[in-house]
């Protein structure tokens, strides 16, 4: 079986929403779905009591897009709170908006948006999310080396320290 992404999408429109999550499908992605900000960050296991279930499916999530102008939190502060997460920060984030503000784009950008698309969403845009999805991967995959290559040299040093006993 092929690799699937899994991304994650935020908008309080369910048009909006459900146009985001046809398209990623169409594009071979696996899609979560969810109406606000406050739900992906349970969802993410960033609010409220999580159990495993939710938090392997979150540690699953490849990508996050979400809509910039919601009731309650805005996609800003939801970039924001993923990106001061130390679990978190490293997924991609993508902001949509139907809103062609530059200021507005420019912080999120700055903030560490990987995109910022202007509403409708097409096709051609989600195309520009592989390119982000195999940097993510290529991170990931440099932390577990890092992480395989530490491992490796507490084991060789307690045999080492073993061995002087």
């Amino acid at each position: 079986m092929d690799f699937q992404y899994h991304v994650l999408a935020v908008d309080d429109s369910i048009i909006d929403r459900k146009l985001i999550e046809r398209l990623l499908k169409t594009s071979s992605f696996q899609v979560t779905a969810v109406d606000s900000p406050n739900k992906a960050l349970e969802f993410l296991g960033l609010k409220g009591n999580q159990g495993n279930m939710e938090e392997s499916l979150a540690s699953k999530v490849n990508m996050i897009i979400t809509d910039y102008s919601m009731p309650g939190m805005t996609g800003y502060e939801l970039l924001r709170k993923i990106k001061e997460s130390e679990r978190l920060r490293d997924i991609p984030v993508v902001i949509m908006s139907s809103e062609n503000i530059p200021a507005r784009i420019n912080r999120c950008l700055a903030d560490g948006a990987e995109e910022f698309f202007l509403k409708p969403v097409q096709l051609s845009d989600v195309d520009k999310l592989k390119p982000h999805l195999l940097r993510s991967k290529v991170k990931d995959f440099c932390k577990f080396q890092q992480q395989r290559r530490l491992l490796t040299w507490y084991s060789d040093a307690k045999n080492l320290c073993q061995r002087c006993v």
